[in-house]
């Protein structure tokens, strides 16, 4: 992954010249080894099933985003066998790191798959990754660096609505044990964010959740992990039965936007309810 000052916008010429096509898939907590399990869940044969749901609904997405948690073990093995997997679809990727990454070997091996691209121009979109991840901590955090690509990266398509995306959730959610590890300068974040009226929506990962609001005229949207769940409203650490998903994304020549959640639900599993952690 490139940089954010060395960054060259990717244009992709969307297969439907109205409507662009963006699958998000994230929180898969990969391991290195073939049977890594997260809370009895093993997280390659989830994620396997969720791509293989994914691929019935939108056989080729324009452009897939990987939000982060690529990885639970941040092995070079991990990310190797993302990019096999996300190999069943044949477009541009982007992986962004979260906070069980390690942010120099995903982005290393990101590029060997040409999937370290930050700057998207897809159909006539603009899609911006941000990197919030910071080196052996849970929360959230977004540098000078990412702050100000993200501003210049607005300004220069100022008539493209934008599509903005990270790992950590830059607003407050019902699941309390979780604000303390979200996006810590959201403030910065949305001081930039409300300087550009042309974006439409934030993306994000993190919370095992499915969410769906808004902040203003900029639409929120987080995603289900393609492994375990997180509950929804809890006070502290707790996961619930719902299965792994996937995010689609239609965005619109006019600046709209149609987007859902659709959840692997044939996927077998056993969940350990009883863990205070993961």
């Amino acid at each position: 992954m490139s940089s954010p000052e060395n960054e060259t916008p990717i244009s992709i010429a969307a297969g439907d010249s109205a409507v662009a096509s963006v699958l998000q898939i994230t929180d898969p907590h990969l391991m290195g080894h073939g049977g890594g399990a997260l809370l009895g869940v093993r997280t390659r044969d989830s994620l396997a099933a969720v791509i293989q749901l994914a691929r019935a609904r939108q056989p080729q997405p324009d452009l897939l985003l990987a939000t982060g948690d690529i990885a639970q073990d941040a092995s070079e093995a991990a990310y190797h066998e993302f990019a096999r997997q996300a190999a069943a679809f044949d477009c541009p990727q982007s992986w962004i790191a979260g906070n069980h990454d390690d942010s120099q070997v995903l982005n290393r091996i990101a590029a060997q798959y040409q999937a370290g691209g930050r700057q998207f121009l897809v159909g006539s979109w603009q899609v911006i990754m941000l990197d919030s991840s910071v080196r052996g901590q849970v929360y959230g955090q977004l540098g000078e660096a990412e702050l100000r690509f993200l501003a210049e990266a607005l300004t220069a398509f100022p008539d493209r609505p934008a599509l903005v995306s990270l790992h950590h959730h830059p607003v407050r959610i019902d699941t309390e044990w979780m604000n303390a590890i979200g996006l810590h300068n959201r403030d910065q974040f949305w001081e930039v964010i409300d300087r550009f009226p042309q974006v439409k929506a934030v993306l994000w990962g993190h919370i095992h959740q499915d969410l769906d609001l808004y902040r203003g005229d900029v639409r929120l949207l987080a995603t289900p992990s393609t492994c375990i769940q997180f509950e929804a409203g809890s006070e502290d650490f707790a996961v619930e039965r719902l299965a792994p998903g996937f995010r689609w994304l239609d965005l619109h020549s006019n600046g709209t936007l149609d987007t859902g959640v659709v959840r692997a639900t044939d996927f077998q599993y056993e969940l350990d309810m009883n863990s205070n952690g993961y």
